[in-house]
């Protein structure tokens, strides 16, 4: 029997706001963009930053909710979920598309560490909520924020 784990963490900064679609079965899903930084220096010694986009998806209810509130471009946030890659063909084209996103769903947690009005994490108290379906809890743990100059690539 074979054994595996899909499981995704990301800390980054919110590329835009959240975007809130309605299906057609009458749910919700939620998409959010979140860009994660890393630099390194090149063979000539010159420092690389290097940012990376990745794509968010849930269908939680709860959570939706909680992101229509507090997600907002330039927000530093965590999220946990698992990678999900889809495939699909646009009608008249020969090669099927893939996006690879991370998958909120029960269990996991999406976690803001800053103030919604200062996107700059100085120090700020975390605010968490899991993919549960239900409310978001208040507060939460003071955040762990590396204040050596974190920039927003946009």
């Amino acid at each position: 029997m074979a054994f595996g784990k899909n499981y995704a963490e990301i800390v980054g900064h919110l590329g835009g706001d959240v975007v809130i679609n309605h299906l057609a079965s009458g749910g919700r899903v939620a998409n959010l963009s979140v860009a994660t930084d890393e630099s390194y220096f090149d063979k000539s010694g010159q420092k690389v930053d290097q940012t990376e986009w990745h794509r968010v998806v849930t269908f939680q209810d709860g959570l939706i909710s909680m992101l229509e509130r507090h997600a907002k471009k330039g927000r530093f946030i965590s999220v946990e979920g698992k990678l999900r890659t889809r495939r699909w063909r646009r009608e008249g084209e020969d090669s099927d598309r893939f996006a690879t996103e991370i998958l909120v769903v029960p269990g996991n947690r999406v976690q803001f560490y800053d103030k919604p009005n200062r996107a700059n994490g100085n120090g700020a108290q975390a605010e968490t909520a899991p993919a549960n379906g239900g409310g978001m809890p208040a507060g939460g743990a003071p955040a762990q924020v590396d204040e050596s100059g974190v920039e927003i690539p946009f």
